[in-house]
């Protein structure tokens, strides 16, 4: 983990440190399902909408359906603490904003149990089971 966002997080308090790393990890996901991969600059900028999408998709793929939990674990209890998150971390000078981003865009972006426990479908290995046609040789 970086050492200015560790420094951060320990210096506010409220979330753990790991949450602020998440963030971090999540924000490429958000530019790839925004579609500005091939973006530079402030044409990559996400949205607090686009940035919740793509932490919710890493989180799932990272998780699974424990994901919610893991976040509160952090101290993250709604979405408005991400944004409060991204917030710090402009504060700092560790993430850019434009003059349309605000904390709002992060209110009520998303239910944690319903995004990562209702639609979940574990993805078992095919070879799981051994061989086609081995199941009575076990």
């Amino acid at each position: 983990m970086s050492d200015p966002l560790r420094k951060l997080a320990l210096k506010d308090g409220r979330y753990a440190p790991e949450a602020f790393q998440f963030l971090y990890e999540s924000l490429d996901e958000a530019v790839k399902l925004a579609g500005r991969e091939a973006a530079e600059g402030p044409e990559r900028h996400v949205t607090g909408q686009e940035l919740l999408a793509g932490m919710r998709a890493h989180a799932l793929e990272v998780f699974g359906p424990l994901a919610g939990h893991v976040w509160r674990a952090w101290g993250v209890r709604e979405t408005l603490d991400w944004g409060r998150i991204v917030f710090l971390l402009v504060e700092e000078g560790l993430l850019n904003r434009q003059e349309t981003d605000s904390l709002e865009d992060f209110r009520d972006g998303f239910d944690f149990d319903a995004a990562f426990q209702g639609g979940y479908r574990p993805v078992l290995a095919p070879d799981l089971f051994g061989p086609a046609g081995a199941e009575g040789e076990r």
